[in-house]
């Protein structure tokens, strides 16, 4: 198992979000499953890369080569992958992958999240994708998926798709039951 993790090159304002990188990291070792994310040292992307490796872990990054010098690419992971482009980095990722959380983050890290998922709600993947709700950090973006479902652009069972717990050890845990849904994406005029 290769768990994909998306999450800030910041740190954030609370010391919850460093420490649920930390355990995230480690929980990922210690079922002897590799970390592959973005390759930097630095915020959540330093913590949960070094919790890995702390803890006997395999740890593969993936940076763009104009990010490597601005996120500060990692010198002790087990690989490094330097590539030209973002676009590579997501790819490179997805690939290496079997599964994908995302911890608290930016921009960057809800485009990430937002792109595999819909990368599995168009049948690209079957893989699990979720979200590590540490402190409530994602209970409003919980919620407005909620209401992408009653609005009719999501349906229920893509919605579904994006399991969000707050402890890691569970969350890992419900990926090794992951089922992939099996339902085309696109909802047609009479359906809900």
């Amino acid at each position: 198992m290769k768990i994909c993790v998306f999450c800030g090159s910041s740190a954030g304002f609370r010391p919850d979000y460093r420490e649920a990188a930390v355990a995230l990291g480690r929980a990922i070792a210690e079922r002897g499953a590799a970390l592959v994310y973005g390759g930097s040292k630095v915020g959540l992307m330093g913590a949960v890369a070094d919790a890995a490796l702390m803890a006997g872990g395999e740890v593969i990054g993936v940076i763009p080569t104009a990010l490597r010098d601005k996120e500060i690419a990692h010198p002790g992971l087990t690989q490094l992958h330097v590539v030209a482009s973002m676009h590579e980095r997501k790819q490179m990722m997805a690939d290496l992958s079997t599964g994908f959380v995302a911890l608290p983050g930016g921009l960057g890290t809800l485009e990430e999240l937002f792109e595999i998922w819909t990368w599995g709600q168009l049948g690209y993947h079957k893989k699990p994708v979720g979200l590590l709700d540490v402190a409530n950090f994602y209970e409003k973006l919980d919620a407005f998926l909620d209401h992408t479902v009653e609005a009719g652009f999501v349906r229920a069972e893509h919605r579904d798709m994006l399991i969000v717990d707050d402890n890691p050890v569970t969350l890992l845990d419900r990926y090794e039951n992951y089922q992939p849904v099996a339902l085309a994406k696109w909802i047609g005029p009479t359906e809900r």
